[in-house]
């Protein structure tokens, strides 16, 4: 059985603060499971990797990421943190080894966007 997925914005940005710090992770959303009638509460940090430097890219994404899903642990722990790239960038960049490895070693779950058609290819968790 195929499950249909919907997404509906709840927050643009989604602000967080986390004692002294203040910061916007670009969407709140939740995500609807059509098949299960479940709704998972998500936040979406999304990239476009234009930069001429992925790996630099890369490493502030990270970055990025990984202090988001603290300060959410805290703030709202049912959320999930999705990094938002698209799809070329997620087919020549994120296949290489060392990325890779790093999605995996730092638990990143991905939404990978078509920007041309303005659509969600794929989720990784």
């Amino acid at each position: 059985m195929k499950t249909k997925r919907y997404q509906q914005i709840t927050h643009d940005p989604f602000p967080i603060d986390y004692g002294d710090v203040q910061m916007q992770i670009d969407l709140g959303a939740e995500r609807l499971l059509a098949a299960e009638r479940d709704a998972e509460k998500i936040a979406v940090e999304v990239k476009s990797f234009i930069n001429p430097s992925a790996i630099s890219e890369f490493h502030t994404a990270v970055g990025q990421y990984l202090n988001y899903r603290r300060a959410l642990r805290v703030q709202e722990p049912i959320r999930t943190l999705y990094l938002a790239v698209p799809s070329q960038t997620y087919e020549e960049f994120f296949r290489l080894r060392f990325i890779q490895e790093g999605v995996i070693e730092y638990q990143l779950y991905l939404v990978v966007y078509d920007l041309e058609d303005r659509r969600i290819v794929q989720w990784i968790k």
